[in-house]
């Protein structure tokens, strides 16, 4: 059976060192049929230029498959850029053989557990940003990603083992106030609604966005660390 490994924002090779062999040995172990999730801002297509190329290929000879969301801090335009196939159920982007964009308000079963994802965020320094150049409009889901979601999710009974995001619910993200800088936006209101209004059952909700390792009953914020689901 696969192995699942979950860790947060890397940023391209910014913070990329907490997924080498000192910090994730465990990997050491593993094979192209185990994975690895990264909650957004991945970065590594970025620039479209040799640098990206590296890093892509550095993920590609990792002895796991590479599985990412979207965070904000993406050049979101890029990703769009590459075509969409299915993937053990979901929407995928795939970045290289190994290297896979898990894609907004997709429902995945691998080897059979069920991921649901929805990436996406608002950037809170996008005023010292250029649009097109190092910050895009597409950071946040649009109305037809939000419906997709909702379809997706009512297929499958609003019951996943994983919810994997890049930022996190409004709701838990009010209840550790002063933790977490943030304003309320749409996409925070509409995973709230997931909990308070749906009933969305997991077993673990992860996250990054935030630069915090932080747990909350079954919700985690992720950066610094690399933990086996």
């Amino acid at each position: 059976m696969a192995r699942f490994f979950i860790t947060g924002d890397t940023h391209g090779e910014l913070d990329r060192k907490k997924i080498g062999t000192r910090y994730f040995p465990e990997q050491k172990e593993l094979t192209k049929n185990d994975y690895l999730l990264i909650t957004g801002d991945f970065g590594c297509v970025w620039s479209l230029d040799n640098t990206d190329k590296y890093l892509i290929k550095e993920y590609e000879q990792r002895r796991f498959t590479t599985l990412f969301i979207d965070g904000n801090h993406e050049n979101h335009d890029a990703l769009d850029a590459y075509p969409v196939e299915m993937w053990n159920g979901g929407k995928i982007h795939r970045i290289s053989d190994t290297v896979i964009h898990l894609m907004r308000g997709q429902v995945y079963n691998v080897d059979g557990v069920k991921f649901f994802t929805m990436g996406g965020a608002e950037s809170t320094d996008k005023q010292y940003r250029r649009e097109g150049k190092t910050w895009w409009a597409r950071e946040m889901p649009s109305a037809e990603e939000y419906e997709e979601a909702m379809a997706n999710l009512a297929a499958n009974d609003f019951d996943v083992d994983y919810v994997i995001t890049h930022c996190a619910p409004e709701a838990v993200i009010s209840m550790a106030d002063n933790v977490f800088a943030r304003r309320p936006n749409e996409l925070t209101d509409f995973l709230t609604r997931l909990i308070t209004i749906y009933g969305i059952r997991y077993k673990g909700w992860y996250h990054g966005h935030y630069h915090k390792d932080l747990d909350m009953g079954k919700i985690h914020c992720l950066y610094n660390r690399v933990i086996e689901l």
